[in-house]
């Protein structure tokens, strides 16, 4: 009869892990640091050993954290996602509320487009004395 094996024994490497979530090996350090993925166990000569648990954790952690969540954002995102601890109520608050955020940051940059357009549309484009581009950027210029 074959020995039983634990899954742990067969998991994987911090480099593995990196390479199948894509996330970088100093970032997962850094996750495990503040508790946003738990602390793998580790071999005897003291590698960590990670399994499907912990690919998952991260790719989701760097799914949301592509959308913009931030990490306690997240962190909620994570602890809501638990079976026993889900609440779509929650969840949908967080969302909404980043909606929220993403949505007055579009604003900003909309003004922003607005105004670089108009003062790129007034630069003449010859010699810098009379460079909009540059009195906008640099309050202080030409009041010497």
């Amino acid at each position: 009869m074959p020995a039983i094996r634990d899954a742990r024994t067969e998991g994987f490497t911090i480099g593995k892990l990196s390479d199948l979530t894509g996330v970088n090996i100093e970032t997962i350090r850094y996750y495990e640091k503040i508790g946003m993925l738990p602390a793998p166990p580790r071999t005897e000569s003291g590698r960590r050993i990670y399994g499907p648990a912990e690919s998952h954790i991260l790719s989701f952690i760097r799914r949301s954290r592509g959308l913009g969540f931030s990490l306690n954002e997240v962190r909620a995102l994570l602890r809501l996602r638990a079976p026993e601890k889900a609440s779509c109520r929650e969840v949908r608050e967080i969302a909404a509320h980043h909606l929220e955020d993403i949505r007055a940051k579009l604003n900003d940059l909309k003004k922003l487009e607005r105004l670089l357009a108009r003062t790129v549309a007034r630069c003449s484009g010859k010699v810098a004395p009379d460079c909009p581009v540059l009195d906008i950027l640099d309050v202080g210029r030409g009041r010497a």
